[in-house]
């Protein structure tokens, strides 16, 4: 594998080579000064960039530049920042110090976006839907980092897991390892490979790196590939060319004010960022930051199994609420249906089976409270001519938190590390990077709570003493439900409980053991069980991309091809070898697991109409060697009417191949092994072929149940009641399909002081992959009277949990309008509504799919960025509705909820220094955003920020 990245390099310096630099025999030397046009104050940190080439510099503080070049004559300088119209000038001979003027645009839309179409373009008639925050939008945020200000953005759902973890979604489908949004930064695909997801912003820019964030709600797999079905966001950071000097940066904050869940905190960030450019020829930047504080806790005990729910004895009423003996708690683990037990009793006069959960443990006596996020980035720079820049980027990111995936999991020291090289000129862009991870000391909650309750005995030996106690209890004349409470008690003797020293000893050895199963279980598995998540992989991509405008004319045409491996290195208990022998599977090294995909797409755009047509098309092949190959086919239109008015119309063709978890998996956690869905992983298994649903058997056990009660004998029952078990016949995983309509308007009027930006989309999804829970029977096929009678003992079964896809096809629709006006001097006012839903199926699925995302959202907010003399304010008001979300964790109404963010930002002349105090959820309203997930508190922090614009 190193000598193909070895290889894939020196294809680059090939490339690199083949680059002669521009003849010319004099270096020009530009200079000159930027000012504003109503005051004539200069402008400090406007960029000045020479069109169609890399070369640029930015203003000092008293607005003037120098800029050396070989461009020959004549040549165009592009004048630019934030809050200012850009302008054109063009330089048709030496000439002494060029003076310019720019003028204060109250409203940016005239922005321009890459993301879109992979080229840059107005955001005005931009085909697809696209947000863009830039830098100054993320400054004056009033959100703790400018990764919290994406909540705020049109059509954007954000997920939090922990102050370290947050994932954005858009229209619809959400989870908290979202696979299907695809994260950039500087164009690298931030995702961790086993994980399966960009780890939030933990290895992405620091608060003094970040330039601007561009958001495409939606499908983008017509033009990035295949994790991009759901959206795309792409974080730009600070060139060095243009953004030099030194740069300091502190926040300050606390939460858990109200000291409900825990005791008020104390959260900080630090971060410095450095930059140097020499001669406008070479530069670099380092950043680096550190972030700790004290993490929000999930605790939210509600039962997903409750009654009439035939897995929570529905037949006995006195058994419902706090007394439901077979309760299953959302932030409660070892408590759910893998550690269910009947109990079977002689009860009113008959045989009566109750089901009943171990006790389990909660989730806060199973993690550290405490999170740590450091991050370090470096790169190097150098312009070989004025056309054509190569470099090197380097970035590391620690960080620990909670992670949703089927399980609740504490990272600890989880290490991601980049290093890219890249080459870019104006066509032409050659990017090759190689991404390693490292779970570091993580482990998955379940299984540690799981083992935790198995050390003090099996789940036979705990059902029998919980039955003695309960049989005892009944014949004495104790009510059902606190004769099943004392049972509880008895049966729980010799556990250890947390805040005591065996507690943590137990735990500590558990988390630190990487096999899940348990001796007392599996012959030869650790005596206390494990719970430990180690995994490590690395991923090797390469990409190219070609834009053709210099060589057709007739359009712009843009050509690019990309390859990507992933190689994971076995633990035996997540990934395994699957060339080992079943039996052999668990234990630790064998061979690599690999996993590619690859592609290539042309993209071409043309003019018609007298500029007021713009057709976009583009197709894209992606193979990977699992499936047959996928095509990907966009097609766009936008019309201009009246100059201001920009209709569109798109429709994209996308797909998604399985993430490597879903794809590869081999996990063993409490008896039930989660599965990848590749036909491979099958193999001498029979989980697709030979298998019983779980759902199907929970309603043939409690039918068999209530036939015992009645007298008849558990075999005869359950040859009586074979008709309920449903054959899962599985098929292999295939790819996720989506196609995707989208129509939209967008303009700017009242002289640049109302933006209208709306939208609408419809997809269709079919293959959805999600995960399904199957018995296998041990002792006959599926169908056989032997295989029913299997369904009866748990013993006699092996369970999997296994990626699959949805039979059934999937529509979701929705909307989202945003307004923005600039009402009065430097006031702005701007406000979205989004809507998304999703078609009911007349049948019944094989697993839910989990549309996870309420039917409306709405953000409102006002500021003014220079309310007094340096003085800017901003607020924010936000409010989601209700909605159920669906996953194989944790089932549940979100309540709806809604929040105040506010900030205050004062700036200091000379020296530069920005004060920005804010505060996220001003009136501490608690809010969960998904189910089993964190509850949410207010944070309020003061952070200064110092820039030095040259050193």
């Amino acid at each position: 594998m190193k000598n193909r990245l070895l290889a894939a390099h020196l294809i680059m310096l090939v490339v690199l080579a083949s680059f002669r630099a521009v003849a010319q025999d004099d270096l020009i030397l530009l200079s000159g000064r930027v000012d504003d046009s109503d005051t004539r104050q200069p402008i400090p940190g406007a960029g000045v960039l020479i069109k169609n080439t890399v070369a640029g510099t930015i203003t000092n503080d008293q607005g003037e530049f120098t800029l050396k070049t070989r461009v020959k004559f004549p040549f165009t300088l592009v004048f630019q920042v934030i809050g200012y119209a850009p302008k054109e000038i063009v330089v048709e001979r030496p000439t002494d110090k060029i003076s310019v003027s720019l003028n204060t645009q109250a409203i940016l839309g005239n922005e321009v976006v890459v993301t879109a179409s992979r080229i840059e373009e107005s955001i005005l008639k931009s085909p697809v839907a696209v947000e863009k925050l830039n830098l100054r939008v993320l400054k004056e945020s009033p959100a703790p980092s400018f990764y919290d200000a994406l909540e705020n953005v049109k059509g954007v759902q954000m997920t939090t897991s922990s102050l370290t973890f947050k994932v954005p979604n858009t229209r619809g489908f959400n989870i908290p390892n979202n696979f299907r949004f695809m994260q950039l930064v500087d164009g690298v695909d931030m995702q961790a490979a086993t994980l399966g997801v960009p780890l939030g912003n933990a290895i992405g820019p620091t608060e003094l790196d970040i330039e601007s964030v561009e958001i495409t709600p939606g499908a983008a797999s017509a033009l990035y590939g295949m994790n991009a079905i759901n959206g795309l966001a792409n974080l730009l950071t600070k060139s060095p060319f243009q953004y030099q000097g030194v740069s300091l940066y502190q926040k300050t904050g606390v939460n858990h004010i109200d000291g409900i869940d825990r005791d008020p905190s104390v959260l900080t960030e630090s971060a410095v960022r450095i930059a140097k450019a020499f001669n406008n020829r070479f530069a670099f930047k380092l950043n680096f930051s550190y972030l700790q504080g004290t993490d929000w806790l999930a605790n939210n005990q509600t039962d997903q199994n409750p009654q009439p729910l035939n897995t929570a004895n529905p037949r006995f009423p006195e058994l419902s609420g706090a007394s439901n003996p077979a309760r299953d708690l959302w932030n409660q683990y070892g408590d759910d249906g893998q550690a269910r037990v009947a109990i079977t009793i002689p009860y009113n006069g008959r045989n009566e089976t109750f089901n009943v959960s171990r006790t389990g443990y909660l989730e806060r006596d199973l993690v550290n409270p405490r999170v740590r996020n450091l991050k370090f980035d470096g790169s190097l720079h150098y312009r070989l001519n004025d056309r054509v820049e190569v470099q090197y980027g380097y970035r590391y990111g620690l960080m620990d938190g909670i992670f949703q995936r089927g399980n609740r999991i504490q990272l600890t020291g989880v290490t991601v590390q980049n290093h890219k090289l890249e080459l870019r000129s104006t066509d032409l862009v050659v990017r090759a990077y190689v991404l390693s991870e490292n779970t570091g000391q993580s482990y998955n909650l379940n299984p540690l709570a799981y083992n935790l309750d198995l050390n003090n005995g099996t789940n036979a030996v705990w059902g029998a003493k919980f039955r003695t106690e309960l049989l005892a209890q009944v014949n004495s004349g104790t009510n059902l439900a606190t004769a099943m409470q004392l049972a509880r008690v008895a049966a729980d003797r010799g556990r250890v409980e947390p805040g005591t020293a065996a507690f943590e000893s137990l735990k500590q050895t558990i988390v630190n053991t990487n096999n899940w199963d348990i001796g007392s279980i599996i012959p030869g598995a650790p005596a206390t069980g494990g719970a430990a998540l180690w995994q490590q992989s690395r991923t090797y991509h390469s990409d190219i991309q070609y834009n053709l405008n210099q060589r057709i004319k007739f359009a712009e045409v843009l050509v690019g091809a990309d390859y990507r491996r992933y190689e994971v290195i076995p633990d035996g208990n997540n990934f395994v070898d699957f060339s080992k022998p079943i039996e052999q599977r668990t234990t630790p090294g064998g061979a690599n697991q690999i996993y590619t995909k690859y592609g290539a797409f042309v993209s071409a755009t043309k003019l018609l109409l007298a500029d007021r047509l713009k057709v976009s098309a583009s197709l894209r092949v992606d193979n990977n060697p699992e499936f047959s190959p996928k095509v990907n086919p966009r097609l766009a239109l936008v019309y201009t009417a009246a100059e201001r008015h920009n209709f569109r119309f798109t429709y994209q063709n996308g797909f998604r191949f399985p993430s490597l978890f879903e794809a590869l998996s081999y996990v063993n956690n409490s008896n039930v092994r989660r599965v990848g869905g590749l036909a491979r992983v099958n193999e001498g298994l029979g989980f697709l072929e030979n298998s019983y649903t779980l759902a199907s058997l929970n309603n043939f056990n409690a039918a068999v149940n209530t036939d015992v009660a009645a007298g008849s004998t558990r075999n005869a029952a359950a040859l009586r009641n074979r008709g309920l078990l449903q054959v899962a016949n599985l098929s292999p995983s295939q790819p996720e399909h989506i196609n995707s309509f989208e129509v939209g308007y967008k303009s700017v009027l009242l002289n640049n002081r109302l933006a209208i930006d709306g939208e609408a989309y419809y997809n269709s999804y079919q293959n959805f992959l999600g995960q399904v829970e199957v018995a296998v029977p041990t002792t006959g096929r599926v169908g056989t009277d032997a295989s029913v009678l299997d369904m009866l003992t748990r013993a006699n079964q092996v369970r999997y949990r296994v990626y699959t896809n949805a039979k059934n096809t999937y529509r979701s629709y929705g909307a989202a309008l945003g307004i923005t006006y600039n009402f009065y001097r430097k006031f702005t006012a701007s406000g979205n509504v989004n809507y998304n839903n999703i078609a009911g199926n007349d049948n019944p699925d094989i697993f839910v799919t989990g549309f996870n995302t309420p039917r409306y959202v709405a953000n409102i907010s006002i500021g003014n960025r220079e309310v007094a003399k340096n003085l800017g304010f901003n607020v924010v008001w936000r409010w989601q509705d209700s909605f159920l979300w669906q996953s194989p964790l944790a089932n549940g109404t979100i309540p709806a909820y809604h929040t105040v963010d506010a900030q205050m930002t004062y700036k200091v002349p000379q020296p530069a220094l920005s004060f920005k105090l804010g505060a996220s959820n001003l009136f501490n309203n608690r809010y969960i955003q998904y189910a089993a997930g964190p509850t949410i508190g207010g944070l309020y922090y003061l952070a200064i920020t110092y820039d030095v614009t040259r050193f």
